[in-house]
């Protein structure tokens, strides 16, 4: 029987105005409280934190943001540091696979991110995976394995507590496909958590939750939840839209 507290995090990517995010907040605030038993979160686009804070102050949703820099000021334009976050929003994505892919980053300066994170009381949703190519090529485990690795070199057992992991295989985002709830449950209970053990000892990497992201919807959220090893999920597109955010929440 899992002992962890589940996880249901919204990541609503590039989406919703300031208006539209309130909509949507409104919507989902009275269909979510009675769901004390899990962590709920939305993590919004920059624009929106200050109306999610507002709106979800006192509710049982937390909120997150999608990104920080390492750096906690300086000649950086256009990016936001965990110091200027830190009031608003309690979790943070960081490493998801677009900004790997289309804005360069890597191992190490998700590394410094989680370090930035942590340092302000920030709690670090740290999404690993793989391509297409590296998972038809059997590196699936090295790959994430190395993610893992490197994305939390360096941090205390005390740190590594306050993270939570996110296996989201780059193939199985915004497509459609889905690994299977075995595929799923063999990356968390078989590569990723033993690492978590070897390197922060048992009982915090037996502690820390390990979420799935990869088009989870209503129809496979209660499959995917009830596996072992998976502690939830971070959920992109069903994100956007109040009735799948709930579907998949009645799914834990």
């Amino acid at each position: 029987m899992k002992t962890r507290r589940p996880m249901v995090a919204g990541n609503w990517k590039m989406n919703k105005t300031i208006e539209e995010a309130a909509e949507l907040i409104d919507a989902l605030i009275p269909r979510l409280q009675e769901y004390n038993n899990i962590d709920l979160v939305v993590c919004t686009p920059y624009i929106d934190l200050p109306v999610a804070k507002e709106k979800l102050e006192g509710t049982n949703i937390k909120v997150g943001a999608q990104n920080l820099h390492w750096e906690t000021s300086g000649a950086y334009t256009g990016e936001i540091s965990a110091p200027m976050l830190k009031d608003l929003c309690d979790y943070v994505i960081i490493g998801h696979s677009e900004r790997r892919a289309m804005f360069g980053e890597n191992d190490e300066t998700v590394n410094k991110k989680v370090a930035a994170a942590l340092a302000v009381g920030l709690q670090p949703i740290v999404c690993v995976g793989e391509t297409l190519e590296e998972n038809e090529a059997g590196q699936t485990d090295e790959v994430v394995g190395r993610m893992v690795r490197e994305g939390l070199k360096g941090l205390s057992s005390e740190e590594a507590s306050r993270i939570v992991v996110a296996y989201e295989p780059v193939w199985a985002i915004g497509t459609g496909r889905t690994a299977t709830p075995d595929q799923a449950n063999d990356i968390h209970k078989n590569v990723v958590r033993p690492i978590l053990r070897e390197m922060f000892g048992a009982e915090v990497g037996d502690g820390m939750r390990i979420l799935y992201g990869g088009s989870v919807k209503p129809s496979n959220a209660a499959e995917l939840f009830g596996q072992s090893d998976i502690d939830g999920g971070l959920i992109g597109g069903a994100s956007l839209k109040a009735d799948d955010f709930v579907g998949i929440t009645q799914g834990v």
